[in-house]
């Protein structure tokens, strides 16, 4: 029996998994069956997974042209080990094809289906004849990578050029962001073999170009944790508008607070204030408390859904990143295109509105709530903004441009990433980033004071 590689057979088994609707890409691939894989298998494991999961609408395309029956269904392990195959003739140059060929057959012989295995010999060897997409050229391919009514509103609602941005930064694999507890700790990590870009937005932020984080005795003890500086900006929004409450905030509410990395910001920059994280899940609130247990003094994990609040005008301050789409996360998480629909939108933006009309009566007069998601489409983004605006005259929008002013002046903010920001603020005075802008991922954010 021929080999397969434990890469291409970690990736075969995750990614039948998730066809089978099972499991989450992330959950799989921080499994045990990945973490015991060598640094070199599991890279291309991690590689091979995404890879599919991104190009698999363009790559069922392609391969299926070339079957007898091009609308038959497929077997799904037939059908995995078709679309790594052809991922790998087609978007990797550094695998040989007889490589990408015969272990992919054999994926299929000891998966029991010896009988199709010459089928998919074939089809990958007709694959292998195709020319490689050229992604400087326009980008064609990576506009049939997601599904067309996505496509199409991206087309209609920001242009031509900035939805194939988007779409072609959604192909990419993001280099992952940190965020150092001090500049002592970037030289620690290059001593440790580290190799470290500077972050665009925010100054403590930096880019990992090679290396594993880790390994590091950094990551170990804490003074290093993975964040896309996206994230790192809405956290230092919310704590600048919790400076702007008068007296300060004393009371802090994190409606939304899993996986915690927007909270341990709000804790840290918010020494003197009292924080009550939610979360609406038993098992993602367990890992919440262990992550913010250096401020368990203050910082009270509670199970609890953020829609069902029962707090009246108790809190200074409000951070309400909330449920939406992810669709300005599809380079991390690809997988999210797939399971997306059209009427999920208006689900999220009516799980939003509930979320922040709760969030608003827990809050006392003069208090701010920074509302955020990272979601592309307006339904649950400008127009759920404007939805609480008209329902309650209580309510105000202010712009987030002076917070941009102060985060700069505290030197939060790098300069660059200030004045990039700055074109990005909405007439209203939200910030609506859009993934290909400023190598974040994509996110709006808005300003809602309590004015009476």
């Amino acid at each position: 029996m021929a080999e397969v590689s434990p890469a291409r057979r970690a990736a075969f088994r995750i990614l039948l998994e998730m066809e089978r609707g099972k499991s989450h890409a992330d959950e799989l691939l921080r499994g045990e069956a990945v973490n015991k894989l060598p640094s070199p298998d599991r890279n291309l494991a991690t590689t091979l997974v995404l890879g599919v999961l991104r190009w698999q609408i363009w790559l069922d395309r392609q391969f299926k042209a070339l079957l007898k029956r091009p609308n038959a269904k497929l077997d799904p392990g037939d059908l995995i080990a078709l679309r790594l195959g052809s991922f790998q003739l087609l978007l990797l140059d550094r695998i040989p094809a007889h490589a990408a060929i015969g272990e992919s057959v054999e994926l299929v012989k000891q998966a029991g289906h010896r009988f199709a295995s010459g089928m998919v010999n074939a089809v990958l060897r007709g694959v292998a004849r195709f020319q490689k997409p050229d992604m400087a050229q326009g980008g064609a391919a990576a506009t049939q990578a997601y599904p067309a009514w996505i496509v199409q509103r991206w087309f209609d609602y920001y242009g031509a050029e900035a939805a194939l941005a988007i779409c072609r930064h959604g192909q990419e694999q993001p280099a992952p962001a940190v965020r150092l507890e001090s500049p002592a700790v970037e030289d620690e990590l290059v001593r440790e073999g580290i190799e470290l870009a500077p972050g665009a937005l925010i100054t403590c932020a930096r880019i990992v170009m090679a290396g594993d984080v880790t390994a590091t005795v950094a990551y170990r003890e804490g003074r290093v944790r993975f964040q896309d500086e996206g994230s790192q900006l809405i956290a230092e929004l919310a704590s600048c508008a919790g400076a702007d409450v008068h007296g300060g905030a004393r009371n802090i509410l994190d409606a939304c607070a899993a996986p915690g990395g927007k909270t341990l910001i709000l804790a840290e920059r918010n020494a003197g204030a009292g924080i009550l994280a939610c979360e609406a899940d038993a098992k993602r609130l367990a890992q919440l408390r262990l992550r913010l247990a250096p401020f368990a003094d203050r910082v009270e994990c509670r199970l609890a859904d953020a829609g069902t609040l029962e707090q009246t005008g108790l809190f200074d301050l409000a951070l309400a990143d909330v449920p939406c789409s992810g669709t300005g996360t599809l380079g991390r998480n690809p997988e999210i295109r797939h399971r997306l629909k059209p009427d999920d939108l208006a689900r999220h933006a009516l799980r939003q509105l509930t979320i922040l009309r709760a969030v608003l009566r827990a809050m006392r007069p003069g208090g701010r709530l920074v509302y955020s998601t990272c979601s592309l489409e307006p339904e649950e983004n400008e127009q759920v903004a404007a939805a609480i605006l008209a329902e309650n005259s209580s309510i105000r929008q202010g712009s987030l441009e002076d917070s941009l002013d102060v985060l700069l002046w505290k030197k939060i903010l790098t300069p660059a990433g200030a004045e990039g920001l700055r074109s990005r603020l909405t007439p209203e005075g939200a910030l609506s980033l859009l993934p290909s802008a400023l190598r974040t991922d994509g996110f709006f954010t808005a300003l809602l004071e309590q004015v009476s």
